[in-house]
């Protein structure tokens, strides 16, 4: 079902082009659209135009709605690309199923779960300091450290071979690139899952500590089939390592560009300091580009309009992160700002799985990497750094940096 509203002729297009020497803010046609109307059409790739929600209080609203869907395979469901309607396990995918995929995972990622990792990241990420300092500079931060990191990272969850990490980063950087074709990111997928279906069926035999073998066991219970376990762990792989990886590197970068705020975060005496730069970094950055993507389900207000059923909803948390009536002075970066109720991890029944775990690995980064390279600053202007414009997923491709 479709709008009987015909949308303006100058519908602007969606996702929008951020200004030109501003990497790290949301697009100025966006923030205009957020001044004019918490609620505005906007037209996509394919030609559909979805409802763009701006504010954050409404965003918060649509995504605990259950009057909206995350199902991908819907005719209606503004799809970011051709060809991705699905495939990623239940992130795509509403309750009941979403429910039972999710509680299939869920334990290994409380809070309790994670903290006991602890160790384990602070030893990944010290080892990976190590390599820096015994190496030459200048050196590419993304591929030296913020992309190992939490690839170790999830690889140790998972019991997934490191040695194979070229193998499952290049395919998941085909899947987040918006220039990919579908058949580029089916043939993507389809790699990962034969990789990971290998992997799965494995440990039905030999199982170990590790959430593949926690996988396995519930094929053999009857609790998941294996297309569905296998799914799974695709998509915990590659959001295991890319968004956090990605946050690594274009966090130090904003803080090499905000000497201030860098020195409060790497000098802090108060334990909370660090955490709460977590939580304003995450706030006052994006890295998942291209808005959260819904559908409605039945007629509901929004900002005071009414969406029809079959109506789209397009949900960047990049502006509602920047609203002053949630924000005081929201384009100020300030890491003892009280910032944790942000929705960079989205809200509502699908909000990020492995919030958690993306927390403590970029706790441990900034408790650690600032102080133990105190003179880190960048080896090349900051107007070669090379920005993902192209993705789903934001960041910088390199950052090349000395001390």
């Amino acid at each position: 079902m479709t709008s009987t509203i015909e949308p303006a002729a100058e519908t602007p297009e969606y996702p929008m082009p951020r200004a030109q020497g501003c990497p790290f803010d949301p697009p100025p046609e966006l923030r205009a659209l957020q001044e004019r109307s918490p609620l505005a059409r906007v037209r996509l790739w394919d030609g559909s135009t979805p409802w763009l929600v701006t504010r954050y209080a409404d965003q918060r609203a649509v995504l605990g709605d259950a009057r909206v869907s995350a199902d991908m395979t819907r005719p209606d469901y503004p799809r970011q690309a051709p060809g991705n309607g699905g495939g990623l396990s239940f992130i795509g995918m509403d309750d009941p199923e979403h429910a039972r995929l999710r509680r299939m995972v869920s334990a290994e990622f409380t809070v309790k779960r994670v903290a006991a990792m602890r160790p384990t990241v602070q030893r990944i990420v010290d080892d990976s300091i190590d390599e820096l300092l015994a190496g030459p500079t200048p050196v590419d931060l993304v591929e030296a450290f913020a992309l190992p990191v939490p690839s170790l990272v999830i690889c140790r969850l998972l019991d997934v071979p490191y040695a194979d990490h070229d193998f499952f980063q290049g395919n998941s950087r085909t899947l987040i690139n918006r220039n990919s074709t579908p058949e580029q990111r089916t043939d993507a997928v389809g790699r990962l899952s034969e990789y990971l279906h290998a992997l799965v069926t494995a440990k039905i035999d030999d199982p170990g500590d590790d959430l593949l073998s926690r996988l396995a066991a519930r094929i053999t219970r009857g609790e998941l089939t294996t297309p569905e376990a296998t799914s799974m762990a695709v998509l915990l792989l590659i959001a295991g390592h890319e968004t956090t990886a990605n946050m690594i590197a274009l966090s130090t970068l904003t803080l090499l560009r905000h000497p201030e705020q860098l020195a409060l975060v790497r000098d802090a005496d108060d334990p909370k300091v660090v955490p709460g730069a977590v939580e304003e970094l995450l706030r006052y950055l994006n890295i998942t580009h291209g808005g959260r993507r819904r559908v409605a389900l039945a007629d509901l207000e929004v900002a005071g309009r009414t969406v029809r059923a079959g109506e789209g909803l397009v949900l960047p948390n990049e502006i509602a992160n920047r609203d002053e009536q949630a924000f005081p002075d929201p384009d100020r970066l300030d890491v003892l700002r009280e910032a944790r109720h942000h929705v960079a991890f989205g809200f509502g029944g699908h909000q990020c799985l492995g919030q958690s775990l993306a927390r403590l690995e970029l706790e441990i980064v900034y408790r650690t990497l600032y102080r133990r390279l105190p003179g880190l600053r960048l080896a090349v202007d900051f107007d070669e750094i090379p920005f993902k414009h192209d993705g789903f997923v934001y960041g910088v491709y390199e950052l090349p940096v000395t001390w």
